[in-house]
């Protein structure tokens, strides 16, 4: 029984760490938003410099990420904009503390090793259990990216309409064009993927 305990809880943890920390990336890696910047011509498009678009950018994610007050430099921004991006910090901190806890738990669980038992193929249909999961969202995503953004919305900020920005009141939008997020979404499912592989693969010279 423990050794059925342990192992659930292995993959458990396993899972979300997996998927916590590929989430994370491109909120806490900010230099993969400033080479949008120049890749996607922001500027020119947007009439904001470089350094007015980082420090929009850097104010908004000081915002969501340390709990500094909400700032957008000199760009305009309206209640409800504000509103969404409360909305989008509270998705942010539940990332960031289901990364935290299933780090400390494969932590444990890592240090505990000896004393221990688990299932030693645990981790490996773990990891190939979660790369099912992008491929699937991925697959049905590139069929319709605008249709695939809306459902996102509307299952994460239920009721709420406040995510649709003008950008004549909300600037910011207009330097996070849609390819950028559906660049986040190809970086988040290229990590779960790569961490999934190399988790497979070693798991699997272990078992030999």
């Amino acid at each position: 029984m423990k050794k059925l305990i342990f192992s659930g809880i292995l993959a458990v943890s396993l899972f979300l760490f997996i998927i916590s920390f590929s989430i994370a990336l491109p909120i806490y890696v900010r230099p993969f938003y400033y080479a949008h910047i120049g890749a996607m011509d922001l500027p020119s498009q947007s009439g904001f410099s470089k350094s007015e678009i980082k420090e929009a950018y850097d104010g908004v994610l000081d915002y969501l990420t340390f709990g500094k007050e909400f700032d957008t430099g000199v760009m305009a921004h309206s209640a409800e904009g504000k509103a969404h991006f409360a909305d989008c910090k509270a998705l942010f901190t539940l990332d960031t503390v289901v990364l935290i806890a299933s780090s400390l738990c494969l932590a444990v669980l890592f240090a505990l090793r000896k004393r221990i038992k688990v299932c030693k193929a645990v981790p490996f249909y773990t990891a190939l259990s979660t790369v099912v999961l992008p491929v699937v969202i991925g697959l049905l995503a590139s069929l319709d990216v605008n249709k695939a953004f809306i459902i996102f919305h509307r299952i994460f900020f239920p009721g709420k309409d406040n995510w649709v920005f003008d950008p004549r009141y909300d600037e910011i939008i207009s330097v996070l064009p849609m390819g950028f997020f559906v660049n986040c979404g190809i970086l988040i499912g290229a990590s779960v993927l790569l961490l999934s592989v190399v988790i497979m693969v070693l798991n699997k010279k272990g078992l030999r």
